[in-house]
This record gives C-alpha cells, sequence and structure tokens, in this order.
C-alpha cells in the first residue's frame, strides 16, 4: 500500500492552516484520510480567542480519531461528533455564533474490505481511480456555482451565503452542517487509489487550467503529490504580477494532498 502526504503553507512566516491526516487501523484492514482546509478570515473580529490552525488542528485530530475508532458510525455523524467537541472545547470563552469563527472544508474517505465511504464540504476535492484507470472527481461545487456579485465582498459573502440555505456550507460550530456534505459509497473492489486535495493543490486545475483531474490525478500518482505542489508554486509566483488566474485570490495558498493506493 503506498501513501504520500504533502501539506505546506502558502507563506513560510504564517501558520499553515491546512490538516491532513491518513490512518492506517491497528487492525490491518482499511484505513481512512481526512483533510481539512482552514478558512482565512478577513481582518477584524472572528469572535473567538483562538487561531484557524488550532481549530483546523482540533477538529482534524477528532475527526481522524471518530472515523477510524468508530468503523460504523457515517462519516456524517463522525464529523458533526467532530464538529461537536471542538465547539465544546472554545464555547465558554468565544463567540460561536460569529459567521468568520474558525471553520474548515473537509474531505474524508474511509475504506475497508468491502467499501469505500466519502464526505466533501466545501471547496476542496476528493479524486477517485478506478480498477479500469477512470478518474472521477468527487466536489461540492455550491461556492462555484455562486455568481461572482454575491461574494463581492467579505461582509456579503457572510450575510448571504456563507453556511446558509441557497450558499455554501463549512465546517464551523454547529454540527448539523454535516447533513449538507456530500457523500456515497463505493465498491471497494472498484477502487485503486484515492487523492484528497485542498483548493491550494486544485489550481492546477481549477484556476491554471493545466489539465483536467485525470491529468491531475496521474501526475500525482508518477511524480508523488509533493510534484503537484510544486507545479502550482511555480505557476503562481509566473502570474503573480499579471493576477490572470488568480485575480483576486492570494498569490500563494496552504496546499494539502493526500494520496493513498488501496
Amino acid at each position: 500500500m503506498r501513501t504520500e502526504l504533502v501539506s505546506e503553507p502558502g507563506d513560510p512566516t504564517r501558520p499553515n492552516e491546512d490538516f491532513a491526516a491518513a490512518a492506517l487501523p491497528a487492525s490491518g484492514q482499511g484505513g481512512a484520510l481526512v483533510v481539512l482546509d482552514g478558512v482565512t478570515p478577513p481582518r477584524g473580529g472572528t469572535g473567538c480567542l483562538h487561531s484557524v490552525p488550532w481549530y483546523t488542528a482540533r477538529l482534524g485530530g477528532t475527526l481522524t480519531e471518530l472515523t477510524v475508532s468508530l468503523p460504523d458510525v457515517p462519516l456524517q455523524e463522525a464529523l458533526a461528533r467532530a464538529i461537536a467537541r471542538t465547539a465544546e472545547a472554545h464555547a465558554e470563552t468565544c463567540d460561536l455564533s460569529h459567521p468568520r469563527t474558525p471553520q474548515a472544508t473537509a474531505v474524508v474517505a474511509r475504506w475497508g474490505l468491502e467499501r469505500v465511504e466519502y464526505l466533501v464540504l466545501s471547496d476542496s476535492a476528493l479524486l477517485v481511480d478506478s480498477q479500469e484507470g477512470t478518474v472521477t472527481a468527487l466536489l461540492d461545487d455550491r461556492l462555484s456555482r455562486l455568481p461572482r456579485s454575491a461574494l463581492a465582498t467579505d461582509a456579503l459573502v457572510d450575510s448571504t451565503v456563507r453556511n446558509k440555505e441557497g450558499g455554501f456550507f463549512t465546517a464551523a460550530a454547529d454540527p448539523s452542517v454535516a447533513e449538507r456534505a456530500v457523500t456515497g459509497v463505493l465498491p471497494r473492489a472498484e477502487v485503486r487509489a484515492l487523492a484528497a486535495l485542498t483548493d491550494g493543490a486544485t489550481r492546477w486545475v481549477e484556476k491554471f487550467r493545466e489539465g483536467s483531474w485525470e491529468d491531475c490525478f496521474r501526475l500525482v500518482r508518477k511524480e508523488g503529490a509533493g510534484a503537484l505542489v510544486e507545479r502550482v508554486r511555480a505557476l503562481e509566483r509566473a502570474d503573480s504580477e499579471a493576477r490572470t488566474y488568480l485575480r483576486r485570490s492570494k498569490t500563494h495558498d496552504d496546499a494539502s494532498v493526500v494520496y493513498v493506493e488501496l
């Protein structure tokens, strides 16, 4: 079994807000991966004493533990429990109702002898490679389908579409958001490999249009997860002045990739 994990901050002088983990139970059967992309808040208050890296570490660690230790609990429930447990850790000191309370996107996959379960919430991605070599991108595309006018300012996003019906959803302090995740189950025999990517890594496809999801997966499989991040960094540097592809996005974003051959 081949497993690779790369997580690189967009700015080496700032903490990485991503979380990435791959876990193999002691039984030797099955496994799981968890990837979170912490949402960088705008300048101003978040109602919380804690940083985004604190939140993603807490949520990611709890979610990984629950996903592995409770194999019969659906992934949506595992995410809901992890969100609730993380919220309890700072509910007495922080305003968890603030729209910018620390939050994150999520990708979770868990596999056993018979099936592969998956969960995707917001704009990270899970790529699935079939035994026939077909690559399928499992996405929560609600954010990308919103009109640009709905995303014009941070205040507008927070008041109208962030964690709201008709908008998009992230894991913050409300456990019920887990019900909004894209989920499914695949036959284990049909899955050869998985790759989970935060949007700092999916830029290779979604921002720079360097290739398809299948091309992206093949790059990771052939050259390694680190090679994809290196390609993205080179493209970001080349576009730092023209801003042709990045537009309003930050020049460099945290980028994480977890690759697993089952």
